[in-house]
């Protein structure tokens, strides 16, 4: 028996509240990658953009960008990754851990 390998396996539901804000808020992925540097809730992203209501904010990506800058000294983070980048690379990692445990318990036995 062959296990189909499921196509429309979703990230986790962390990462997919990042996607879900990413597309409503129209940020980039070094944008998202910086707010989560920040330690930002993406619940609560709505509360920080700027809905052309309150002129003296800034939008939510500068905001974001200004934010980032003060904290960190730089403008972007090194090395950008998209949300689903990040999952993928995690899910391939958790297949090593679990694959080397499994050669080490079949080693000691």
């Amino acid at each position: 028996m062959t296990r189909v390998p499921d196509k429309t396996k979703r990230a986790n539901p962390k990462l997919q509240a990042w996607i879900l804000a990413r597309k409503r808020h129209h940020l980039s992925d070094a944008q998202v990658q910086m707010a989560r540097e920040l330690g930002m809730n993406p619940a609560k992203l709505g509360k920080l953009d700027n809905h052309k209501q309150e002129p003296w904010k800034l939008p939510l990506p500068q905001f974001i960008e200004e934010l980032y800058f003060k904290r960190f000294g730089r403008t972007a983070p090194g090395a950008v990754m998209s949300i689903e980048e990040q999952a993928r690379r995690k899910r391939e990692q958790e297949k090593v851990r679990r694959a080397a445990g499994q050669q080490g318990a079949t080693e000691t036995a």
